[in-house]
């Protein structure tokens, strides 16, 4: 079944100062994407469809050109939005300076559990901070959620409420690799993630959708690498730093954005060929429909 692509993640650079123990980026490099490749880029997918982007990174706002990477895409008719860890005070000058050109703006943040797992120091505070601090159509904070507790949970409600913005939530997922770090089998991590679910499910509306991304990651994970996994059929597409357009982030396949017209077009409209893994369904939310309008962006 072919996914007609409308929506693509860009990312602006190769590198993050964060460096979360669970970060799932999927390429890693030091670098901003050229603006050149960038501009050549969006005519492609703008050729193919594809009605929005959004800026990730690495740290979007680490980039030099982070204005004219917004302002071009919106003279390609594109929304664009924004997933960023903005912090730092010149970190959060620079996404206010473009903000109002965004359709939205997610700041990543970590529950107390995630933040000691991933040694990690995004809190939920200073991601309202730096919210508080722009001026966008739609301000999001995206919690990455490990190990809740009661107290947490309350205090993050009364936060978002005064601060007048959308929460999402996401566990935290991690790889064979990251769960022998962590000293947790899988059982005891899927285990984790549903009483997290259930501990935010008393303080915050958490919608079927969520529930039913739980139960794909639990599949996903105890399906194996031998298993028979699902098609990707995301309609958002990944471009990395370099300039290489795929399916999906994780996928071996991808077509470079200096191949000639025909030859991106016919990647970004034929079937993909990848097959969904833990790690892209924390990307791409695979349980989610795609019929939702929205340009905004599902993860940090």
């Amino acid at each position: 079944m072919t996914t007609h692509v409308r929506t693509a993640m860009i990312s602006t650079a190769g590198h993050c100062k964060v460096a979360c123990g669970f970060c799932f980026r999927a390429n890693r490099a030091h670098g901003f994407l050229g603006i050149a490749t960038y501009t050549r880029t969006l005519s492609r997918l703008k050729e193919a469809g594809v009605e929005g982007v959004c800026l990730s990174g690495g740290e979007p706002t680490h980039h030099p050109q982070l204005r004219q990477l917004v302002r071009l895409a919106r003279q390609f008719g594109m929304a664009v939005s924004m997933v960023t860890s903005a912090r730092t005070v010149a970190e959060v000058i620079t996404l206010s300076k473009v903000a109002h050109l965004l359709t939205n703006v997610t700041v990543s943040a970590d529950s107390e559990g995630a933040m000691l797992l991933g040694r990690t120091t995004r809190t939920a505070a200073s991601g309202l901070d730096a919210l508080r601090a722009i001026s966008t159509e739609t301000r999001i904070l995206h919690v990455t959620c490990w190990d809740m507790r009661d107290e947490e949970c309350r205090d993050l409600a009364d936060l978002v409420s005064k601060a007048g913005v959308e929460v999402q939530f996401s566990p935290v997922v991690l790889d064979e690799r990251a769960l022998r770090r962590a000293g947790n089998s899988v059982q005891d991590y899927l285990v984790q993630q549903r009483l997290d679910a259930d501990v935010l499910g008393r303080y915050f509306h958490l919608s079927a959708r969520y529930r039913a991304y739980l139960d794909e990651l639990r599949d996903l994970q105890f399906r194996g690498d031998g298993g028979e996994r699902r098609s990707c059929r995301s309609a958002t597409a990944y471009v990395t730093a370099d300039g290489d357009i795929r399916r999906c982030p994780y996928g071996q396949a991808s077509v470079s954005a200096h191949a000639p017209r025909a030859v991106i077009a016919q990647f970004l409209t034929s079937p993909a060929q990848d097959r969904v893994s833990p790690d892209c369904a924390a990307i791409c939310r695979p349980a989610s429909t795609c019929a939702d309008d929205s340009a905004s962006c599902a993860v940090a």
